[in-house]
């Protein structure tokens, strides 16, 4: 059974389009409650209540469509999917619910490696499984709900970016569309392998890494709003231009080539009509079509984009590669209006 066979489309590309998501979301009324340090206006992450004066939890929810065929597998990624969140904040998780969409008459095999997939993962981060919910549903869905605790005076958000900073990417891109290419069984096999064992390594090592220093003052992860729409974000809420050296930025093997076979998940283009608008290429670079397609690629599982003092750069990007990451510098801040310039 080709679980990607079963859905029309997988991972992160499933979701809504950002920028209808967004205009939703900003004809809801303002909370109003001192209590909650993080909501939904700036599109961070994670929701973060604080509880005390030293203590707040984080709670995030990520749930979505196969985009690999292997169950197990599969759980994994959901997994380490939605944990991503809660360590992009600064968190520790602590318990999750798991959520399941499922076909009635499904093969309850396959939901129960998906489900040993997602525990396996759990485990790792330990973060103990509490519960969960289930709703019969034609097309496969899974994912988690993730409480974790926080400190409050040390809560990582997309507004903390300043203008000097040095910009870090920790995983490399091409998830989207190289799952894409799976799906239409246009993928190598050592294309998907690299991008599977992307999407089931935990960002719990980077956050852990560059959290022991001082000067990290934003961070994000990168998932189904690709480069270009979390950037989006960070720039608008930072108030700051993001300057971005596109052959630095790191990619999967195989990612260009998928690309070029046209692969192209209907994600990536919701991410372009949300995100281009603030997106200039600087004249004199010479970017090729497939490495600017790339930039709005939805990851699923993706790295940590982190804002960092230029004095503390060298020092967080040397620990994230000593603890056996492929981080590397793709950028700056600027001051200046938001944009995202690539050159």
């Amino acid at each position: 059974m080709r679980l990607t066979q079963h859905v029309k489309a997988g991972g992160c590309a499933s979701k809504l389009a950002p920028g209808s998501l967004r205009a939703v979301l900003d004809r809801l009324p303002q909370q109003i409650d001192p209590n909650l340090l993080v909501g939904f206006d700036q599109s961070d992450d994670a929701g973060v209540y604080r509880i005390s004066d030293h203590l707040a939890v984080v709670q995030t929810v990520d749930f979505f469509t196969p985009m690999v065929d292997d169950p197990f597998t599969f759980g994994q990624i959901a997994a380490a999917n939605a944990l991503s969140d809660v360590y992009a904040m600064g968190g520790r998780p602590l318990t999750s619910l798991a959520i399941v969409c499922y076909p009635q008459d499904g093969d309850l095999d396959v939901l129960g490696q998906t489900l040993r997939g997602g525990l396996e993962k759990m485990r790792e981060a330990g973060c103990t499984i509490v519960g969960g919910h289930s709703v019969r549903d034609p097309e496969m869905k899974f994912g988690y709900a993730v409480t974790g605790l926080i400190d409050p005076q040390r809560v990582y958000t997309n507004a903390g970016a300043r203008p000097g900073d040095a910009l870090l990417l920790t995983k490399p891109l091409g998830t989207g569309v190289i799952t894409t290419a799976l799906k239409l069984g246009k993928a190598q096999e050592s294309w998907v392998d690299a991008a599977v064992q992307s999407m089931t390594a935990l960002n719990l090592t980077a956050a852990t890494a560059a959290s022991a220093h001082e000067g990290v003052h934003g961070m994000t992860d990168i998932t189904g709003f690709g480069l270009m729409g979390h950037g989006r974000e960070v720039a608008l809420a930072s108030r700051v231009a993001l300057e971005i050296e596109t052959e630095k930025v790191p990619r999967l093997a195989g990612a260009l080539d998928a690309i070029a076979l046209g692969t192209i998940p209907g994600g990536l283009l919701s991410n372009r009509e949300y995100a281009e608008c603030l997106v200039c290429v600087d004249p004199s670079a010479k970017i090729s079509e497939e490495i600017y397609t790339l930039m709005f690629d939805p990851q699923t599982s993706g790295g940590l984009l982190l804002s960092v003092s230029e004095a503390a750069s060298t020092a967080i990007l040397a620990s994230l590669l000593e603890a056996g990451l492929g981080a590397v510098r793709i950028g700056t801040v600027l001051d200046g209006e938001p944009r995202i310039i690539l050159r």
